[in-house]
């Protein structure tokens, strides 16, 4: 056991007993950390240290980073894009441990348990230079982190462009961030120009999720503010409500779905393909406006919801792409 992980596991273990006798954690202020939820920035000192602005405040850098490790999917994902492979990373939600797409760049990668739990020995005992989480995952073990590697919090898991900013700031290579932003923004606007001659547009869209026991519809989140800067709309019934996530519990609220274009991705269980049998067959199913005209497309689950990084959203694009029969 190398000194750095011993040191790590008793300030750990003085930690917890710290907290015990305080009568646990469950009680802190949030005031700090919602002081700094705006957008982040990077200042090089004149030691040549780097400081980071983030979700929970500001972390330095002593020198530029080597040994990475990521926390959340779309970290994983948009660290390649800048060249870097990490040392560490937490398991897909599905197609386990990775997601296909991922699989042949992170061959040699060790896997630091779930993105909801991961295992703080094994990410110490990896001794990175600096570690991605997100603060709706990690906002309770921000300071163990911090104790292991400087820590970098994005404020949620699917904002790939903030991401990609926080990335930058840390590595030093905020002028790759820009040109990876840029090329994004440059095929959102060409994008945008060629559907635009379609003679239904502009027009909402929908992306449908079906479970064993009801129906998501995602209208923000990472597929729905994409499909927002692309110039769709949100389904009718929900313009203006400002929902992430809509659950339907009963095929009565099946209108709520209802848009000019359906995005779906489900499951490939026996309970999920009877609840999407059941319920497009259903009458008020029928008679929503993607139905009637032809406009529902089933999409990957993992580019379109699990993924959330940069190199994902370009594969969602890619879909609309095709779907809407564009060139680029």
């Amino acid at each position: 056991m190398s000194k750095k992980l011993l040191l790590f596991i008793v300030a750990c273990l003085v930690s917890a007993l710290v907290l015990a006798a305080c009568g646990g954690s469950g009680e802190e202020s949030t005031d700090a950390t919602e002081s700094d939820n705006a957008s982040n920035a990077s200042e090089e000192t004149e030691s040549g240290s780097i400081e980071v602005e983030h979700a929970m405040g500001t972390t330095t850098l002593e020198e530029k980073p080597e040994r990475v490790v990521t926390l959340y999917q779309g970290a994983t994902d948009t660290v390649l894009e800048f060249g870097v492979t990490p040392v560490g990373v937490v398991e897909s939600w599905v197609q386990m441990p990775m997601y296909d797409y991922l699989k042949d760049d992170l061959q040699d990668v060790t896997y630091v348990g779930q993105e909801t739990q991961p295992n703080l020995e094994e990410i110490a005992a990896l001794e990175p230079d600096v570690i991605f989480a997100s603060q709706i995952r990690h906002e309770e073990i921000y300071e163990q982190l911090s104790e292991i590697a400087p820590t970098i919090v994005n404020e949620t898991i699917y904002d790939f462009k903030e991401t990609t900013n926080l990335i930058g700031s840390a590595l030093g290579e905020e002028e790759q961030a820009e040109t990876l932003l840029a090329d994004w923004d440059s095929r959102i606007a060409d994008f945008q120009e060629k559907v635009s001659t379609n003679e239904n547009w502009p027009m909402s869209a929908a992306v449908l999720n079906y479970r064993a026991d009801h129906a998501r519809i995602y209208v923000t989140g990472f597929a729905g503010s994409i499909l927002q800067e692309a110039g769709f709309e949100e389904p009718t019934e929900l313009q203006g409500q400002n929902e992430e996530i809509v659950m339907l519990n009963d095929k009565e609220a099946i209108p709520q779905m209802n848009a000019d274009v359906i995005f779906q991705f489900m499951e490939d269980t026996p309970d999920v393909q009877n609840t999407y049998e059941d319920w497009t067959a259903h009458p008020l199913y029928q008679n929503l406006e993607a139905v009637k005209n032809d406009n529902v497309f089933t999409v990957d689950e993992v580019a379109w919801n699990m993924a959330g990084g940069l190199q994902s959203a370009h594969l969602m694009l890619d879909d609309m792409y095709e779907y809407f029969e564009l060139e680029e």
